[in-house]
């Protein structure tokens, strides 16, 4: 066994918790460590608005108020960054996707999504993942309030992926027939992000 992972299944076990747990190249870490590219934008609610478009039969434009009248899901799962910490246990609350797909009705040709988020930032996943019951579309973690370094007001969350599939300061959902690969993507990380398979880098 490498001694980095004998080492980080060994605090693992430390802190009460099955190693197995621990995926391969991760440690674990009780904080949750702020990453993003550029600056933590400034968001005005009275302004602000959450858009699902594409290949739907209802567009839908929703403001914070009304998104957060919808029924609600809370979810504790484990989170894994591609930087190689994870966090287990976080704490998620939001609205499941299954809530929107009811307003907006996506047609038969949606097989991927495309999260939009400040200042252009993207992220893509199958619609399928966003089925997931554990994913959802977040405004609250550990019983707060999202602060506006993890992505405040709104922000995806994608558990089964690493992190940066969870896009912050989420203002849209965009359905599409085909993947069109999102900003990390781009830049060479890997586009199916499974942390089981050490997906980082490349296709």
């Amino acid at each position: 066994m490498p001694l980095f992972r004998s080492k980080a299944e060994e605090k693992v076990r430390q802190a009460g918790y099955d190693p197995a747990r621990l995926p391969p190249g991760q440690y674990l870490t009780e904080k949750w460590p702020v990453l993003h590219a550029g600056d933590v934008p400034k968001t005005d609610l009275a302004t602000w608005d959450f858009k699902v478009w594409g290949e739907v039969e209802e567009p839908l434009t929703l403001t914070f108020e009304r998104l957060q009248e919808l029924p609600a899901t809370e979810v504790t799962t484990d989170i894994h960054c591609v930087t190689r910490w994870s966090r287990f246990d976080a704490r998620f609350k939001g609205v499941h996707w299954r809530e929107l797909a009811a307003l907006c009705r996506p047609k038969p040709s949606a097989r991927f999504v495309i999260a939009h988020a400040e200042e252009g930032f993207t992220a893509n996943v199958p619609l399928a993942t966003l089925e997931d019951e554990q994913a959802l579309i977040v405004y609250e973690a550990d019983g707060a309030a999202l602060t506006p370094e993890h992505g405040w007001p709104l922000r995806l969350f994608i558990p089964s992926k690493y992190f940066w599939k969870s896009a912050k300061w989420l203002r849209g959902l965009e359905l599409s027939a085909v993947d069109k690969p999102g900003f990390w993507e781009r830049y060479g990380y890997h586009n199916e992000a499974d942390y089981r398979q050490e997906q980082r880098y490349g296709f």
